[in-house]
């Protein structure tokens, strides 16, 4: 499966069990073609808004048990509805992702750490949910561990992109919390890694470490390869974070990442999970 978009999320997907290979992939599509047309490209947001509306109009045709309206994404509405009604998958968290989706189209800026929280809610936290229902483990302390994850992965994802998103125009750190660190956004145009900087991206960092580690317990509990799975997800996401200490949070130009050599470090930490996480 494809780790461009979403990086953080699959990177094990080959663990999986057959038989969840295809709907965990058309879910993936889905997410990957939306958050594309809300991201890629130099489209105005008028045409953004109205291709993403296209994505809804295919849910509606699979709730409605018809086929999609719009040409171009039939056969990936085809292969997602037919994964829909055999794993009875929420739709609700399909609009959500596609609710978020939108609102990356319009807003640029995020308040305080609610507003981020929120949009976390939307944009990544679906995505366990969904998975979780693919393992059938539904109960509310799943659930809520799932949230943190998911959650915890956006944040680093925004962390080590902090650069990369404010060439786009927007910025996902609160600004409530730029302000009390003395972090400016055209010290963040300029790239400016300096002590209220490192301080504030210390900061976020350990607040995603802190999210990531409380819903850790989760990949013990699933069982065989899914946890495995789930393990070596969260270990990637807490490597990156380790990544952005180690270049001393200059995010701007050594972005950290995932990288081939990290795959016998995650593999040794997965077998010693509970010590590492």
């Amino acid at each position: 499966m494809p780790v461009d978009h979403y990086e953080n999320f699959p990177v094990a997907s080959w663990l999986l069990p057959a038989r969840l290979r295809e709907p965990v992939e058309a879910i993936y599509a889905f997410a990957r073609g939306a958050d594309d047309v809300a991201d890629e490209g130099d489209a105005a947001p008028a045409e953004r808004l109205a291709r993403l509306d296209d994505y809804r109009a295919g849910l509606a045709a699979i709730a409605a048990g018809e086929p999609c309206p719009v040409a171009a994404l039939a056969p990936m509405f085809e292969r997602l509805a037919r994964n829909v009604r055999a794993f009875d998958l929420p739709l609700g968290l399909f609009h959500d992702l596609l609710d978020a989706f939108a609102q990356d189209v319009v807003k640029k800026r995020y308040a305080d750490f609610a507003e981020l929280a929120d949009y976390c809610h939307r944009s990544a936290n679906p995505v366990g949910r969904l998975l979780l229902r693919l393992y059938r483990v539904e109960d509310a302390e799943a659930l809520a561990q799932s949230d943190r994850i998911c959650s915890a992965l956006q944040l680093i994802n925004f962390w080590q992109d902090a650069g990369v998103d404010r060439a786009k125009g927007r910025i996902y750190l609160p600004a409530d919390e730029m302000a009390r660190f003395g972090v400016t956004e055209t010290a963040i145009g300029h790239g400016t890694v300096d002590a209220p900087w490192r301080a504030l991206m210390d900061f976020q960092v350990q607040r995603a470490r802190a999210m990531m580690r409380a819903g850790a317990p989760l990949a013990r509990r699933l069982p065989g390869r899914i946890g495995w799975e789930l393990r070596l997800i969260v270990l990637g996401g807490l490597r990156i974070l380790e990544g952005i200490e180690a270049v001393g949070y200059d995010v701007f130009t050594r972005r950290p990442r995932l990288h081939k050599n990290d795959g016998l470090r995650l593999a040794w930490r997965a077998l010693n999970y509970q010590r590492h996480t």
